[in-house]
């Protein structure tokens, strides 16, 4: 048998150090129920949880989700979920079954992803859970830790620009386009094979909770045929776990979807601005926030005005 980097007593190890705020007998209520769920798998599920471990983030590739590190997540989310936490607008999840889609969202956690999958299994939407493939930058394979997280769903590895990666994960514009190119087939491959794309147009989590601006290169993603654009905003998970922090908060999450657009009308009608595509993007995730997430995309924002008609128009037409 291959050594394993994570067993059953170093996992909960982990657990209780970001749990540390719980009392005993809630980590060991919590401790019982890993434990059924480790034992339902089978020993073999955790040899293979371990092979994922070490294979995750090796090279610019597609690595698919383990079984048992997404029921391990969803355990816990128990805990660090509040039990007010919602989802709007499941009608717009329901509205892209089994259709080509990306869900285009803001960012303000590391755990967004794992949360956004929770959550929608918990509000009738676990059909598209089940398709998730994130876009995932080096530092969501930068620890066993973030590694076992990014196995609740697939991940294809992304490469980042000098701008916006961690100094280990720089890269040179040739390479970083060369990779780009790859990535994009790669990505085009699992939306022919049904899975749903999972994008973080910002790049890169915000420190203000106020929305960056969406990356032009993120529109190489629209032109895959027949393709959906759900735009999702996320409130809540900024105090998640904050920086500097070894534990983790519970907190109130709040999922808002709105209507789908078609990929082929807004590429279209930019006429190939894809800058201008991109801040209509922006705008419809901005429409699912609150005021104060919004930041350069609020409603008396600067020279927005053209994509604030191509938005409308694409929301119309879709």
């Amino acid at each position: 048998m291959p050594r394993l980097l994570v067993k059953p007593e170093t996992l909960f190890n982990a657990v209780d150090g970001l749990l540390a705020g719980q009392d005993a007998r809630t980590l060991q209520h919590v401790h019982a129920r890993l434990t059924r769920v480790i034992d339902e798998a089978g020993p073999d599920a955790f040899t293979s949880l371990n092979r994922r471990l070490v294979a995750a983030g090796a090279g610019w590739d597609y690595y698919p989700p383990d079984p048992l590190a997404r029921r391990i997540h969803h355990v816990l989310a128990d805990l660090v979920l509040d039990d007010a936490s919602v989802v709007s607008g499941i009608e717009h999840v329901h509205a892209v079954a089994g259709r080509p889609v990306a869900i285009v969202a803001n960012h303000l956690s590391y755990s967004d992803a794992n949360m956004l999958d929770v959550m929608l299994c918990r509000s009738g939407g676990a059909s598209l859970a089940d398709r998730l493939t994130a876009m995932a930058g080096p530092k969501v394979y930068s620890s066993i830790q973030r590694r076992f997280s990014s196995l609740c769903f697939g991940t294809i590895k992304t490469p980042q620009s000098s701008g916006l990666s961690s100094e280990e994960a720089v890269m040179n514009a040739r390479d970083v386009a060369r990779t780009a190119r790859r990535v994009i087939e790669i990505a085009n491959d699992r939306l022919r094979e049904g899975d749903a794309l999972l994008l973080f147009p910002e790049g890169s989590r915000s420190r203000t909770t106020g929305m960056q601006q969406t990356l032009t290169a993120v529109s190489r993603y629209f032109d895959a045929p027949d393709l959906q654009l759900l735009p999702v905003g996320i409130t809540g998970t900024e105090t998640f776990y904050p920086i500097g922090s070894e534990t983790v908060q519970r907190v109130r999450a709040v999922v808002s979807v709105g209507a789908p657009i078609e990929a082929h009308v807004l590429v279209e009608r930019a006429n190939g601005d894809r800058r201008l595509a991109m801040d209509a993007i922006g705008l419809a995730i901005a429409a699912q926030l609150p005021v104060d997430y919004r930041g350069v995309y609020g409603d008396d924002a600067p020279d927005l005005d053209e994509a604030r008609v191509l938005w409308q128009y694409v929301g119309r037409t879709s």
